[in-house]
């Protein structure tokens, strides 16, 4: 093992544990995650981590894209069949999408063909929430909380003997000489580690509330209208999408346009007790970046910008980042 190639991965929300785990399992390679947050503190934590790609959410080919999605799906669904999927945080349920304008506006052609069931609404499923919904499509998915996902990663990491560093990495020259392969998976801290100005903020905020009746997630008319249960009973209410805005403070009037839509939505959750709120930065790229570079001696493997859809579509990039990684390692290709 004193040969074993040494590899960094910078970044410990999902893409970055994700990273972490795809390669322990593949390389006998020695493994280091360098993460300035972890867990609680990282913009996934935050996240509602329903499997719900949208069109904005785009890698370099529609070819690719596709690929990133499906591989994405099949991982979460393998974790699924095992019985460690309650300890991950991972669980099935329904998804019912509403709108009073059109049928296209519900409709999801990247997933329509990939989930177990989808389909359009009947009479009787529009009106099971309030509103004069006119059109709607139902379909079976997954979520992913990553309160209990990324713990869960990072103890299995930390058992099969990838090292854990909590340290900020301020440039990739300060670790040049550690490692022979670097993935950087720092989402929003791409733009300053790379300088890469594609990297945008879209600001998020949700309300939890305690609601362990609802089974299934529904979605209104505005794209950030969303009721998405979680496996210990706690609902997250949405949202928010603030294009190109730095500010994690809570904000009093988004919260209340939240109950407002979401109350409108699904009138019971009137009676939820509201135990909190978050608010993250969603790291927004036109083009998610899953591509290498060399920067300086340094081989690096990035794989960031994945906007409101990282917890979806981190398996997905993270291996098909993994892939470009060991080829480079396979090669010894300096690019």
């Amino acid at each position: 093992m004193d040969n074993a190639p040494r590899i960094g991965v910078i970044g410990a929300g999902v893409v970055g544990l994700t990273v972490a785990d795809i390669l322990q399992k593949n390389t006998k390679a020695k493994i280091t995650v360098i993460a300035e947050t972890f867990r609680e503190d990282t913009v996934s934590s935050v996240a509602a981590g329903i499997f719900r790609p949208a069109s904005t959410f785009k890698g370099p080919s529609k070819e690719i894209t596709k690929k990133w999605i499906h591989d994405s799906w099949h991982y979460w669904q393998d974790i699924l069949r095992t019985p460690e999927s309650p300890k991950a945080g991972i669980f099935s349920f329904n998804c019912y999408v509403y709108s009073t304008k059109s049928y296209e506006a519900t409709r999801n052609r990247l997933i329509e063909d990939l989930v177990p069931y989808y389909k359009q609404m009947s009479d009787d499923e529009l009106n099971i929430v309030g509103g004069q919904q006119k059109y709607g499509s139902f379909f079976s998915t997954v979520k992913i909380g990553c309160d209990s996902y990324l713990p869960w990663t990072e103890k299995r990491l930390k058992n099969n003997g990838v090292k854990i560093i909590q340290e900020k990495v301020e440039s990739f020259a300060s670790i040049a000489k550690k490692f022979d392969l670097v993935f950087n998976c720092t989402g929003l801290g791409a733009r300053y580690l790379c300088g890469d100005e594609d990297v945008i903020p879209i600001r998020g905020q949700i309300a939890k509330v305690k609601a362990p009746w609802l089974k299934a997630a529904f979605y209104g008319d505005f794209a950030d209208t969303y009721i998405i249960p979680g496996i210990d009973g706690l609902a997250t209410l949405g949202g928010v999408r603030g294009y190109d805005s730095y500010n994690t403070e809570f904000n009093k009037h988004e919260a209340a346009a939240i109950f407002e839509r979401c109350y409108n939505l699904l009138p019971p959750l009137r009676k939820a007790e509201v135990l909190g709120h978050r608010v993250g930065l969603r790291p927004h790229r036109a083009v998610v970046r899953v591509e290498p570079e060399l920067v300086g001696d340094l081989r690096v493997v990035h794989c960031y910008g994945h906007g409101g859809y990282g917890v979806t579509t981190a398996p997905g990039t993270a291996l098909y980042a993994v892939n470009i990684g060991l080829d480079l390692l396979k090669t010894n290709s300096k690019l």
